[in-house]
């Protein structure tokens, strides 16, 4: 038996159809279909009803629509065949598609635009500029519709394009930026492989053409003109020249330089690297009366040159600039210049030192007048001859005080004294013997008693202000009155310095412990000068091993004593130290009688000096009240417990209390303090007449604690006991500072 199923063929339907009635499509069927008209034949999916119809009894579909196949290439539909009477499906759904046939409807774009390329200047015939690609939607695998190729509308005669891939070609070898810097082309792309009837579109392409080194600077004038007045100083702009280039950027920078001989020596050419200008500046001082006009020639060349191209020429120009000198009015000139001049130290005053000559420059040659800038000479030791420019000595010299001098002669014309010129000259002043040699310091040396016959005991030397050339040369000897002497012998090493040697054996310091040896000292001169020096020796008791252990200070001269002059000098100052002794302690004695106005016998009066200033009324450390507080003893009071009582003369003591027992102070009521207080204010009525105390700042008032104090003494030796077995008897060989302690206890 044969299995029943559809029938049908593949299903097309052409793009773009414009006819007016439906177009047929195909016709689906089934092989159990008698065409009795039983079965209805239906479809569903993509656009059944809308796009597509099917006929219910014969099967043949139709599209109502136009269809684009770049928007869509096929539909997807089902098929069902059903009975008519029952609805029932006498074939299992099916599906199949409709595909949308292709036609040549879309031209070539380009989408990528618009298209921008660059290629250098003078580039070989065929050098790539770049790539262009047109898209074409039509169905690349039916057909032609699809295939495109490329083709030069506009600017063919100087570019070129591959009809295949897109890619842009330079035509010619001569492009020129200088002569147009850009081109517009217009490309073609066709479909139809290029066939009669494709389709076609356009784009267009900006070429740039890029710059290369092709052309050299050139200078717009043969010859520049500047002026410049000659005191313009080194380092000023005369003035800017510049060389054009046609190329641009990094192609266009260039250097300049002087390619003459003279303007290399007097000026100098720098690049302004923002414009590409020429700077000529001044490199040496301008003289308008030496020469008046300097002609330079001055050189462009390219920084950066492409070898490919040095068969164009060579890329450098030259120009001629013409600098004219502005004549001024110059202060005058120093000529010839020495700025050291040299002068003995011994000169007399007025002597020459040396001349100085200055010139006016200008063609007037105008008379010059001279001076010293005083700032620089303020002891006024040089002078100046205003006319002839002779320095001569203003004062006496002294090297050893200053040996250089730097002063600043001034130079000036005549008639117009603010045209001044300044040279710095240095006076060096000449050595002259006029110092003698002295002992390089106050030598003192040291012999031991048991010292042998040529002990080395000092070597000695000596210093000298002056500096002679030649260089110092000094000889020792001893002094005339040391020469006969039998203890000690000098040698002169021929090295500036002398040896102290012993001349006997061992020396006792109980007969002479000092010895003065005078060493005189000559220098080479001339004139030879002398000075005589001192070496104290002194005589020392040595271990055996020769350190010194001990020595004694009593001088005596190796020859003689002293003279009468010195023993005079001597006593001059005994008597003035006596004389101070004696005055000081007179002034002590008047202050102390002055100090001294109350009777001796009185206990209270008790002055204590202190030499602290006063602190105010706060201050209640200054000053200890227990002086004025411990010379009675207050416990006991009339009505007490006895041993004594107030009476109408004063204040009774108990003898014991006041041998044995310490003072304390209890506070009573009726306690009365107009004693006191009448013998404060007599100390203050003297202190303030007594011209000769000094005047302390303030008088400290002090008050008792009050009563019931719970510590009834401030003392830490105080005892109640007036039988108390301590004896103080001891304070008696303390001495007359203690005499008033002593009695309290």
């Amino acid at each position: 038996r044969v299995k029943r199923g559809w029938v049908w063929n593949q299903f097309f339907v052409v793009e773009e159809y414009t006819g007016t009635e439906p177009l047929y499509v195909g016709k689906i069927h089934s092989d159990s279909d008698e065409g009795d008209g039983s079965i209805k034949y239906t479809i569903s999916g993509e656009g059944a009803g809308t796009i597509f119809l099917i006929d219910e009894i014969t099967g043949d579909i139709h599209a109502t629509e136009r269809l684009d196949r770049e928007q869509k290439t096929f539909y997807t539909l089902r098929a069902q065949a059903r009975d008519r009477q029952t609805d029932q499906l006498l074939e299992p759904e099916s599906e199949f598609i409709i595909k949308v046939q292709d036609i040549n409807d879309s031209e070539p774009r380009f989408l990528e635009g618009p298209y921008i390329g660059s290629v250098a200047e003078l580039s070989p015939v065929g050098t790539s500029v770049m790539q262009v690609m047109a898209s074409d939607a039509d169905d690349p695998t039916y057909g032609s519709s699809a295939r495109v190729v490329y083709s030069v509308l506009e600017g063919e005669q100087h570019f070129t394009v591959d009809s295949k891939t897109g890619v842009i070609r330079t035509a010619v070898a001569d492009l020129d930026r200088e002569t147009q810097d850009r081109y517009e082309v217009v490309i073609r792309a066709t479909d139809m492989a290029g066939q009669l009837g494709g389709l076609s579109g356009s784009t267009t392409v900006t070429i740039v053409v890029t710059d290369v080194n092709d052309n050299p600077p050139r200078f717009p004038q043969k010859m520049y003109q500047f002026s410049i007045v000659e005191t313009a100083p080194v380092g000023t702009a005369i003035g800017r020249v510049k060389a054009e280039d046609s190329d641009v950027g990094e192609n266009t920078d260039m250097t300049y330089q002087v390619k003459d001989e003279e303007g290399v020596e007097m000026f100098k050419v720098t690049t302004d690297s923002n414009t590409q200008e020429a700077i000529i500046m001044v490199q040496k001082p301008l003289d308008y009366e030496s020469k008046k006009v300097h002609t330079v020639v001055v050189e462009a060349l390219n920084k950066f040159v492409d070898p490919r191209f040095m068969d164009l020429g060579t890329f450098r120009d030259q120009t001629i600039v013409r600098v004219s000198v502005m004549d001024v009015d110059e202060p005058p000139e120093f000529r010839p210049l020495s700025n050291l001049m040299e002068v003995q130290e011994d000169a007399h005053v007025g002597s020459l030192v040396g001349v100085v000559t200055a010139l006016d420059p200008d063609t007037a040659n105008h008379p010059v007048r001279y001076a010293i800038d005083r700032s620089t000479d303020t002891e006024r030791i040089f002078d100046i001859d205003a006319s002839t420019g002779a320095i001569v000595t203003g004062k006496v010299l002294d090297r050893e005080t200053a040996g250089w001098h730097n002063i600043t002669v001034l130079a000036m014309e005549e008639d117009n004294h603010s045209q001044v010129s300044r040279a710095s000259l240095r006076i060096r002043i000449l050595d002259v013997n006029d110092n003698p040699p002295e002992l390089a310091t106050p030598y003192e040396a040291a012999v031991c008693e048991d010292a042998k016959p040529g002990q080395l005991i000092q070597t000695v030397s000596v210093v000298d202000r002056d500096e002679p050339q030649s260089g110092h040369r000094f000889y020792f000897t001893l002094a005339p009155e040391a020469i006969n002497n039998r203890h000690f012998s000098l040698l002169d090493i021929k090295d500036n310095t002398a040896a102290v040697h012993t001349q006997r054996m061992g020396f006792n310091r109980q007969e002479q412990d000092v010895y003065l040896l005078p060493i005189l000292v000559v220098d080479s001169g001339p004139p030879a000068l002398s000075s005589t020096g001192t070496l104290t020796i002194r005589v020392c008791g040595c271990d055996s091993t020769g350190a010194i252990q001990s020595c004694n200070s009593t001088a005596y001269v190796v020859t003689a004593t002293l003279s009468p002059g010195a023993l005079i000098a001597l006593l001059v100052c005994v008597l003035i130290l006596v004389v101070l002794v004696l005055l000081i302690l007179t002034l002590k004695r008047h202050h102390k009688s002055h100090l001294t106005t109350e009777d001796d016998e009185d206990m209270r009066d008790n002055v204590i000096k202190y030499n602290d200033e006063g602190g105010g009324e706060q201050d209640t450390e200054a000053y200890d009240m227990s002086a004025l507080r411990s010379l009675y003893d207050f416990s006991e009071i009339k009505g007490g417990d006895g041993g004594g009582g107030l009476g109408e003369g004063g204040l009774s003591i108990n003898p014991a209390s006041k041998l044995h027992t310490l003072p304390q102070w209890v506070q009573s009521p009726d306690l009365d303090f107009s004693m006191f207080r009448d013998y404060i204010c007599k100390k203050v009525e003297l202190a303030d007449g007594d011209l000769s105390v000094p005047p302390y700042d303030s008088f400290q008032t002090y008050a008792f604690e009050g009563s019931d104090s719970p510590v009834p003494s401030l003392s830490s030796i105080n005892t109640w006991s007036s039988g108390s077995e301590q004896d103080f008897s001891f304070l008696g060989g303390w001495g007359p500072r203690f005499r008033q302690l002593a009695a309290l206890y």
